[in-house]
Parts: C-alpha cells; structure tokens; sequence
C-alpha cells in the first residue's frame, strides 16, 4: 500500500490523521481516496496550485505518475499572502 503523509493543517481537516495507507496505482489515485481530496484538488481534478506532490522523494507533475506498493506521497501545502 502507498503511504500518503499530510502536513499538519491539512491533517487537522482530515480529522487529525497525517498518514494514509492507499492501494493506488497512481497519484491521482491516491489523492482522490483522500478524504480531503477537495482540499488538494481543484475542480477540474489538478493539484491546487498552492500544492505540491512529492514520490518518493521527487516531485509529482503529472497525476499519472505510477506509484508502487511501497511508495511514499508526500504533500507539500505552500502559504501564500500578502
């Protein structure tokens, strides 16, 4: 199972939880299984701009991007203001 980890606020919206085992066969697979799926995805189904997706250590440009058993999704929230 994928393991996707959460950085703290979005883990505060999923209830507190900062890691989640998912079968997913890709990325876009395992962010859509999250339950704060809307938070990370926009409503066309992209990554939020403000939202980076990290496997295994390098960066996630496209939801195709296969992920394997052992894989690790690493989500990266930025802070954007002014």
């Amino acid at each position: 199972m994928a393991i996707v980890l959460l950085p703290g606020l979005l883990a505060t919206e999923a209830g507190g939880q900062q890691r989640f085992e998912l079968d997913a066969a890709t990325v876009g697979d395992a962010l859509r299984s999250l339950p704060i799926s809307d938070l990370v995805l926009d409503e066309r189904g992209e990554v939020r701009s403000l939202v980076h997706v990290y496997v295994d250590g390098e960066r996630a440009h496209d939801l195709a991007v296969q992920v394997e058993p052992t894989s690790r999704i690493r989500i990266v929230a930025a802070i954007a203001g002014g």
